[in-house]
This record gives structure tokens, sequence and C-alpha cells, in this order.
């Protein structure tokens, strides 16, 4: 019987200096990992995504984007990148449709960045239209009529009633309700307060005409005046009540001047040559001389026989 270890079966002896000269190489060149460019990645964690794969999202209720800030968005997202990953889904095509961030997007576009981070949500058409409407209202720098037909589309498509929609948005639903009647507004209207002519006060102040005709009489002298919201608050209130403005206008007009005090007042500013005005209450009052400079003051005393100021 052999005492020697089968060579089959017993393990082989190592070099040590073999094993620790594959331990430093292993050191020093680390096993290279493979590079996953577009790699899937669980829903609700970020990962990179190629900028050309998003397309817009067409539940989008923002029509309009300040040029201004999205050139200082890309400035910024040129110099530390995309803060806040934006928000897509999966589609058919192998792409990604966004839900939220636009302005991201394009900005990181405008920044030259080909890939920007992304978190895939998997949700239908209406959980992607009520997410993008909700994250819209939730901003500042949507103008009042893209807000309202935000909470339109909430109302009609989701069928949410306005104490809802203030569940969700966080918002005032008397303030809601505002929002909403402008879109009573005519269409021409309603573009003067998408572009900002007119503000969420004009606008609701307008509302208050009984017919489309007046809103946009109105609308038209408002801006060749270019009233305030206060203003254009009398105006409308003028028109709805024209008794009133005839009050009002009586009511600022001046008292009538007694012909004896007309009389006097006119003899003063004659002599000299100053504006004069006499205020009298039943035979008591007072005389007010408006002058514009020394000499008018010097005049003023000559003709009362007082002694000039000396200059």
């Amino acid at each position: 019987m052999s005492l020697l270890p089968n060579a089959a079966s017993a393990p082989e002896k190592q070099d040590p200096k073999r094993r620790a000269l594959g331990r430093g190489l292993e050191v020093l060149l680390p096993p290279r990992q493979p590079v996953q460019l577009q790699a899937a990645a669980p829903d609700g964690a970020p990962f990179e995504i190629d900028v050309e794969l998003i397309d817009r999202n067409p539940f989008q209720t923002r029509t309009t984007f300040d040029e201004a800030k999205l050139a200082e968005l890309a400035q910024s997202i040129a110099a530390s990148g995309v803060v806040q990953p934006i928000a897509v889904r999966r589609v058919n095509t192998g792409r990604y449709q966004l839900i939220t961030g636009e302005r991201r997007l394009i900005a990181s576009k405008q920044a030259g960045k080909l890939t920007i981070p992304a978190i895939i949500r998997a949700v239908s058409d209406e959980q992607a239209m009520e997410m993008t409407i909700v994250e819209n209202l939730q901003r500042a720098d949507l103008n009042p009529i893209e807000q309202a037909r935000a909470y339109m589309r909430l109302s009609t498509d989701f069928r949410m009633t306005q104490e809802q929609m203030a569940l969700r948005t966080g918002k005032d639903r008397a303030s809601i309700g505002n929002f909403l009647r402008l879109l009573k507004l005519p269409e021409t209207v309603q573009q003067h307060v998408e572009s900002g002519l007119l503000s969420f006060g004009h606008a609701r102040t307008l509302l208050a005409l009984p017919t489309q005709e007046a809103i946009v009489a109105a609308t038209q002298k408002v801006l060749a005046l270019s009233m305030s919201v206060r203003q254009t608050e009398t105006y409308v209130q003028g028109l709805l009540n024209p008794e009133l403005k005839q009050q009002q206008k009586d009511a600022a007009a001046p008292p009538p001047i007694d012909p004896n005090v007309g009389e006097a007042q006119n003899r003063l500013r004659r002599a000299l040559g100053l504006k004069v005005k006499i205020e009298d209450k039943k035979g008591k009052g007072r005389v007010i001389i408006e002058y514009s400079g020394l000499e008018d003051f010097d005049a003023i005393l000559t003709a009362l026989n007082a002694q000039p100021v000396d200059e």
C-alpha cells in the first residue's frame, strides 16, 4: 500500500512567492468593469439617459418659457450639473417620455449635455398627466391662463372638485375658482393675460362686465391708457353704475364761486401777474398766492407795500 498522496485528489501546493505576485497584480491592475451607457435601473433610482432619447411631454400645460431664466439654468447646469433628476416613463418605441422637468431638459441641451439624470416611473397616461399638471401648478412662474387651463384639465380629465385640487396642489380653493373663471374671458383678452399685458387683477376685474363685447371694449381702453388695477376697477364700476359715476364726478367737482369772489380773484391775478385763489365760506376764508421764484415773491411784497427781501 502506497503512502504517497494521490496526485489527482491532493491540492497542489503553490509557491508563496507566486501567490504574493498574483495579489500584487490584482492590486495594481484591478479587474475592468464593463461600461453600461444605458443600463436599466429599477423604478425610483436615477440614472443617466441620453437626452436625444427623451420625447417631450404631450400633457404639458406650460406654453411659454422665460428665455433669460432658461439661459441662467443652462449656465448653472454647465457648471454644476443637474441637481434634481427629471422624471420619465418608458414608451413602446424603446424611447422615454418626459413627465416632469422640461425646463431642466431644455437647459441641459442648451448646456451641451449628452445625458441627464432621470427617474423612471411606471405610470399610465392619466397618472403622467396628473403628475405633470400638479408639478406645474406648484411652480410660481406659470402665467394666470396656464394655471387656469391646468386646473380645468384636472377638473375635466380627472373629475376633481375644487376642494380636491386644493388638497393636491396646496392652493386655496377660492383662488382656484378665480383662476378657472379666467377661461370665461374672450380669447383675445386671454392672450393679453398670457403675454403679460394684463395682470390677474386686471382680468378678474374685467370679468364683472356683462358681455364679451363689453369686456373686449373695456380691455382696449385699459391697454390704451395703461390703467393700473385700481384704475381699472374704478373704470369698470363706472361702466356698471353710470349713475354712481356721475355722482362721483359731481362730488369731485369744485363748488361754484360767488361772482363777487371771482371778480376779486381776477383783479388780484391781473395786479400781481400770478396765480391767485380765494377760498371763501360765508365771508370768511383765505387768499392763496402762488409764486415760482424770489422775483415773484418780491413783486408780491411790493404790491402789498412791504419791504422786499434783500439779496
